[in-house]
């Protein structure tokens, strides 16, 4: 067989294993190393197994990963989530949804230091969420409000999405979180247009809150300073060329750790704060691990030249290509984990975008919008069952079925992004 068909052939044969439920980085290195090793010979391929875990680890690239799940891990330990949804809902006071409005921005804002959207969704959901409930929010529609906004930290930088395509793509860290800002607040506007919609057409499934002064709203902005603070000198510092972005990140952690121990941060809190943050990096760094492989044995079977040639053949218009691309994105999205898709996907994809004529930076963006997708669509959507583990009283349908508007929203924001891309470039 050639190249290109052993290709096809291992690729078939990973998706068939992680249908079967084999972890996706074990996928990935035993389908790497075997297909290397038939492509190539198996010698080799035993210098790869050895040689590539230890070249991914040691790599100082990756190392702001844990930095930045260390840093959002923290947030959530200073209890800084609570303060700045009190301050969000003060700040809405007695409007119509005013608290949906409170949990969106609340997740917006705790995305622009957390970095993850499961730890903005787990921690803005523990504050809001019975809050919501209390004040007689329809379930459905408040699970779905904080599923969806969790979101958001796919976006907004600092973010593990964003920081890992520049690495896979070898692109500047500093200009995909630059480009990530006015997409990931376009997405925060639109989302706030959707409750609006919402309780506007159905007043029942949301009580407006209680009416607060002039005051009382400037008062409750004081949640949103430590946020302010932290993201601008993170952003600030990156793109003012003052830090590389794992010293950012490091020092931002650092700051934070600061933080949550001047508010109570408990030794025993500390510990476990670490706990989660090994635990999410190691997840990571695993796939990171079956990527570098994978990405070997993609190299040699040739298969995105081959890819790129076929669409060449087929004469396809640049935007049927990229159209064709994310609607893949969205397929794997429900089955898929996010960063496990984006690890598996962008070497194979890139090659025939670029080759299509498209900006990296501005895919990059439209690719972790869709990926974002996956994150709130049945039947995996992790955002869904995060809020499920936070309120097993709601039944995971009515979440998803919450959660809908803000696909249909997400969904207006690419169509607005390819529309007009210089959007992504605004701050570049």
């Amino acid at each position: 067989m050639s190249a290109p068909l052993i290709g096809l052939v291992c690729v078939a044969v990973m998706l068939l294993l992680i249908a079967f439920r084999c972890p996706i980085s074990l996928a990935m290195s035993a389908v790497g190393f075997v297909g290397f090793g038939f492509i190539v010979a198996f010698k080799p391929a035993f210098a790869l197994l050895e040689k590539g875990p230890f070249e991914t680890l040691t790599a100082y690239g990756f190392s702001p990963v844990p930095m930045f799940i260390l840093l959002g891990v923290f947030a959530s330990k200073a209890r800084m989530s609570a303060e700045l949804f009190n301050g969000a809902k003060t700040f809405f006071g007695g409007w119509r949804g005013g608290m949906g409005l409170a949990a969106v921005t609340s997740c917006g804002v705790f995305s622009a230091i957390s970095g993850s959207s499961l730890a903005t969704a787990a921690s803005m959901a523990r504050v809001a969420l019975p809050e919501m409930k209390k004040n007689g929010y329809v379930p459905s529609f408040a699970a779905g409000t904080l599923a969806a906004g969790g979101t958001l930290g796919i976006m907004i930088p600092p973010s593990i999405a964003l920081l890992l395509y520049a690495l896979i793509t070898e692109h500047s860290v500093g200009q995909m979180f630059m480009a990530g800002i006015i997409p990931g607040l376009l997405g925060l506007v639109l989302y706030c247009a959707t409750i609006a919609a919402i309780v506007f057409f159905k007043p029942d499934v949301a009580k407006p809150g209680q009416p607060t002064t002039i005051m009382e709203k400037i008062i409750g902005l004081k949640g949103l300073l430590p946020f302010a603070v932290i993201f601008a000198f993170i952003i600030g510092g990156i793109y003012g060329g003052f830090f590389t972005p794992t010293e950012a990140a490091a020092v931002g952690a650092f700051f934070t750790m600061i933080l949550a121990f001047v508010r109570g941060m408990t030794g025993t809190q500390f510990i476990e704060a670490i706990g989660e943050t090994l635990t999410l990096s190691i997840m990571i760094f695993f796939m990171l691990v079956g990527a570098e492989i994978f990405g070997y044995f993609l190299s040699v079977s040739r298969i995105s030249h081959s890819l790129v040639e076929l669409v060449a053949q087929l004469d396809m218009p640049p935007y049927a290509v990229l159209f064709c691309v994310l609607a893949l994105y969205v397929v794997l999205g429900c089955v898929m984990d996010s960063i496990a898709m984006l690890l598996l996907t962008v070497p194979v994809v890139y090659p025939i975008v670029i080759a299509a004529g498209f900006d990296p930076v501005w895919f990059g963006i439209l690719t972790v919008i869709t990926v974002e997708l996956g994150l709130i669509t049945p039947p995996v959507g992790m955002n869904a069952f995060v809020i499920k583990s936070v309120a097993p009283d709601i039944p995971i349908g009515q979440i998803f079925r919450g959660v809908m508007p803000f696909v249909i929203s997400d969904i207006v924001r690419l169509a607005v992004l390819i529309a007009f891309p210089s959007l992504v470039y605004a701050l570049l």
